[in-house]
Protein backbone atom coordinates (compact mmCIF):
# COMPACT_ATOMS: atom_id res chain seq x y z
CA UNK A 1 0.00 0.00 0.00
CA UNK A 2 2.83 2.41 0.80
CA UNK A 3 4.51 1.67 -2.51
CA UNK A 4 1.21 2.29 -4.33
CA UNK A 5 0.63 5.52 -2.41
CA UNK A 6 4.06 6.80 -3.44
CA UNK A 7 3.73 5.79 -7.09
CA UNK A 8 0.22 7.21 -7.40
CA UNK A 9 1.41 10.48 -5.85
CA UNK A 10 4.34 10.69 -8.26
CA UNK A 11 2.75 9.48 -11.51
CA UNK A 12 -1.02 9.69 -11.10
CA UNK A 13 -3.54 6.90 -10.83
CA UNK A 14 -3.54 5.97 -14.48
CA UNK A 15 0.22 6.23 -14.81
CA UNK A 16 0.98 3.22 -12.62
CA UNK A 17 0.29 -0.46 -13.25
CA UNK A 18 -0.30 -3.06 -10.55
CA UNK A 19 2.82 -4.82 -11.82
CA UNK A 20 4.86 -1.67 -11.14
CA UNK A 21 3.46 -1.50 -7.62
CA UNK A 22 4.55 -5.10 -7.00
CA UNK A 23 8.05 -4.32 -8.25
CA UNK A 24 8.31 -1.13 -6.16
CA UNK A 25 7.22 -3.07 -3.08
CA UNK A 26 10.09 -5.51 -3.65
CA UNK A 27 7.81 -8.44 -4.39
CA UNK A 28 9.22 -10.92 -6.87
CA UNK A 29 5.72 -12.03 -7.84
CA UNK A 30 4.44 -9.51 -10.39
CA UNK A 31 0.86 -10.63 -9.75
CA UNK A 32 1.02 -10.18 -5.98
CA UNK A 33 -0.87 -6.87 -5.87
CA UNK A 34 -3.62 -8.17 -8.13
CA UNK A 35 -3.86 -11.30 -6.00
CA UNK A 36 -4.22 -9.37 -2.72
CA UNK A 37 -6.38 -6.46 -3.90
CA UNK A 38 -8.02 -7.59 -7.14
CA UNK A 39 -7.91 -4.27 -9.00
CA UNK A 40 -6.74 -0.66 -8.87
CA UNK A 41 -9.89 0.69 -7.20
CA UNK A 42 -9.66 -1.81 -4.37
CA UNK A 43 -6.00 -0.90 -3.86
CA UNK A 44 -6.94 2.80 -3.66
CA UNK A 45 -9.61 1.98 -1.10
CA UNK A 46 -7.05 -0.01 0.91
CA UNK A 47 -4.78 3.05 1.11
CA UNK A 48 -7.66 5.07 2.58
CA UNK A 49 -8.49 2.26 4.99
CA UNK A 50 -4.86 2.27 6.11
CA UNK A 51 -4.58 6.04 6.63
CA UNK A 52 -8.04 7.17 7.74
CA UNK A 53 -8.37 5.41 11.13
CA UNK A 54 -5.44 7.34 12.65
CA UNK A 55 -6.42 10.54 10.84
CA UNK A 56 -10.01 10.37 12.06
CA UNK A 57 -8.97 9.46 15.59
CA UNK A 58 -6.79 12.57 15.64
CA UNK A 59 -9.82 14.60 14.56
CA UNK A 60 -11.86 13.16 17.41
CA UNK A 61 -9.12 13.98 19.92
CA UNK A 62 -8.85 17.58 18.70
CA UNK A 63 -12.62 18.06 18.78
CA UNK A 64 -12.80 16.69 22.34
CA UNK A 65 -9.96 18.98 23.44
CA UNK A 66 -11.10 22.21 21.76
CA UNK A 67 -14.90 21.70 21.70
CA UNK A 68 -15.26 23.85 18.58
CA UNK A 69 -17.87 26.60 18.80
CA UNK A 70 -16.79 28.73 15.86
CA UNK A 71 -16.00 28.13 12.20
CA UNK A 72 -12.24 28.50 12.52
CA UNK A 73 -11.92 25.89 15.27
CA UNK A 74 -14.13 23.47 13.33
CA UNK A 75 -11.92 23.88 10.27
CA UNK A 76 -8.71 23.51 12.26
CA UNK A 77 -9.86 20.31 13.99
CA UNK A 78 -10.78 18.82 10.62
CA UNK A 79 -7.89 20.03 8.47
CA UNK A 80 -4.92 19.86 10.85
CA UNK A 81 -4.83 16.03 10.95
CA UNK A 82 -4.79 15.97 7.13
CA UNK A 83 -1.86 18.38 6.98
CA UNK A 84 -0.03 16.41 9.68
CA UNK A 85 -0.03 13.40 7.36
CA UNK A 86 2.35 15.25 5.08
CA UNK A 87 4.81 15.69 7.96
CA UNK A 88 5.19 11.97 8.54
CA UNK A 89 8.44 10.45 7.40
CA UNK A 90 8.07 8.99 3.92
CA UNK A 91 4.38 9.90 3.61
CA UNK A 92 2.95 10.50 0.14
CA UNK A 93 -0.67 10.51 1.28
CA UNK A 94 -1.48 14.11 0.39
CA UNK A 95 0.06 13.75 -3.05
CA UNK A 96 -1.96 10.57 -3.56
CA UNK A 97 -5.23 12.27 -2.55
CA UNK A 98 -4.46 15.32 -4.70
CA UNK A 99 -3.91 13.10 -7.74
CA UNK A 100 -7.17 11.27 -7.06
CA UNK A 101 -9.03 14.57 -6.79
CA UNK A 102 -7.60 15.64 -10.15
CA UNK A 103 -9.24 12.67 -11.83
CA UNK A 104 -12.66 13.95 -10.75
CA UNK A 105 -13.49 10.55 -9.31
CA UNK A 106 -15.10 10.35 -5.90
CA UNK A 107 -16.76 6.97 -6.33
CA UNK A 108 -13.79 5.11 -4.85
CA UNK A 109 -13.99 7.18 -1.68
CA UNK A 110 -17.80 6.98 -1.57
CA UNK A 111 -17.64 3.17 -1.61
CA UNK A 112 -15.70 3.08 1.66
CA UNK A 113 -17.58 1.86 4.74
CA UNK A 114 -19.48 4.60 6.58
CA UNK A 115 -17.06 4.61 9.53
CA UNK A 116 -14.33 6.05 7.30
CA UNK A 117 -16.55 8.78 5.83
CA UNK A 118 -18.52 9.71 8.95
CA UNK A 119 -16.12 12.45 10.18
CA UNK A 120 -16.47 14.28 6.87
CA UNK A 121 -20.27 14.22 7.17
CA UNK A 122 -20.08 15.45 10.78
CA UNK A 123 -17.76 18.27 9.74
CA UNK A 124 -20.07 19.41 6.94
CA UNK A 125 -23.06 19.42 9.28
CA UNK A 126 -21.09 21.13 12.04
CA UNK A 127 -20.14 24.15 9.95
CA UNK A 128 -23.42 24.51 8.05
CA UNK A 129 -24.82 26.93 10.62
CA UNK A 130 -21.88 29.29 10.17
CA UNK A 131 -22.49 29.39 6.41
CA UNK A 132 -26.24 29.87 6.38
CA UNK A 133 -25.84 32.89 4.10
CA UNK A 134 -24.67 30.56 1.30
CA UNK A 135 -27.49 28.56 -0.33
CA UNK A 136 -27.19 24.93 -1.25
CA UNK A 137 -25.78 23.45 -3.38
CA UNK A 138 -23.19 26.24 -3.43
CA UNK A 139 -22.45 25.75 0.27
CA UNK A 140 -21.44 22.10 -0.17
CA UNK A 141 -19.50 23.00 -3.29
CA UNK A 142 -17.61 25.77 -1.48
CA UNK A 143 -16.76 23.51 1.46
CA UNK A 144 -15.48 20.81 -0.90
CA UNK A 145 -13.44 23.38 -2.84
CA UNK A 146 -11.90 24.71 0.37
CA UNK A 147 -10.96 21.25 1.60
CA UNK A 148 -9.62 20.34 -1.84
CA UNK A 149 -7.40 23.43 -1.73
CA UNK A 150 -6.13 22.37 1.71
CA UNK A 151 -5.14 18.97 0.31
CA UNK A 152 -3.34 20.51 -2.67
CA UNK A 153 -1.52 23.04 -0.48
CA UNK A 154 -0.44 20.21 1.80
CA UNK A 155 0.63 18.04 -1.14
CA UNK A 156 2.84 20.85 -2.48
CA UNK A 157 4.52 21.14 0.91
CA UNK A 158 4.84 17.35 1.17
CA UNK A 159 6.50 17.19 -2.26
CA UNK A 160 8.83 20.10 -1.49
CA UNK A 161 10.02 18.40 1.69
CA UNK A 162 10.59 15.09 -0.07
CA UNK A 163 12.70 16.96 -2.64
CA UNK A 164 14.66 18.85 0.01
CA UNK A 165 13.05 22.19 -0.80
CA UNK A 166 12.39 25.15 1.50
CA UNK A 167 9.06 25.26 3.35
CA UNK A 168 7.54 27.46 6.02
CA UNK A 169 7.59 26.24 9.63
CA UNK A 170 4.66 23.88 10.00
CA UNK A 171 2.72 25.93 12.56
CA UNK A 172 2.97 29.04 10.39
CA UNK A 173 1.93 27.07 7.31
CA UNK A 174 -1.11 25.65 9.13
CA UNK A 175 -2.34 28.90 10.65
CA UNK A 176 -1.93 30.88 7.42
CA UNK A 177 -3.74 28.20 5.41
CA UNK A 178 -6.62 27.97 7.89
CA UNK A 179 -6.96 31.77 7.90
CA UNK A 180 -7.33 31.64 4.11
CA UNK A 181 -9.80 28.75 4.18
CA UNK A 182 -12.04 30.46 6.73
CA UNK A 183 -12.01 33.69 4.73
CA UNK A 184 -12.98 31.80 1.60
CA UNK A 185 -15.75 29.89 3.35
CA UNK A 186 -17.25 33.00 4.95
CA UNK A 187 -17.13 35.19 1.85
CA UNK A 188 -20.56 36.47 0.80
CA UNK A 189 -22.10 35.32 -2.45
CA UNK A 190 -23.05 37.59 -5.35
CA UNK A 191 -26.09 35.52 -6.32
CA UNK A 192 -29.35 37.04 -7.61
CA UNK A 193 -32.38 37.31 -5.30
CA UNK A 194 -33.75 34.25 -3.53
CA UNK A 195 -35.94 33.24 -6.46
CA UNK A 196 -32.79 32.65 -8.46
CA UNK A 197 -31.23 30.69 -5.63
CA UNK A 198 -34.18 28.34 -5.43
CA UNK A 199 -33.69 27.51 -9.10
CA UNK A 200 -30.18 26.13 -8.50
CA UNK A 201 -29.87 22.56 -9.67
CA UNK A 202 -27.60 20.49 -7.34
CA UNK A 203 -26.72 18.20 -10.25
CA UNK A 204 -25.20 21.15 -12.09
CA UNK A 205 -22.37 21.46 -9.57
CA UNK A 206 -19.74 18.77 -9.21
CA UNK A 207 -18.92 18.18 -5.56
CA UNK A 208 -15.29 17.04 -5.14
CA UNK A 209 -14.69 14.67 -2.27
CA UNK A 210 -12.32 15.33 0.59
CA UNK A 211 -11.06 12.75 3.05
Amino acid sequence: MLAAERLFAEHGLEGVSLRQVSTAAGNGNNSAVQYHFGNRDRLIQAIFEYRLPDLNERRRMLAARHRPEDLRTHVECHVLPVLEQGEQQGSHYLGFVAKLQQTGRRDVFDKLPDKYREPTRIFREGIAGYLAHIPEPLRSHRVAQAMGFAVHAGSQRERAQLQGGHVLPFDLHVQDLIDGLVGFLEAPTSLPPSSGREALDPSALALPFHP
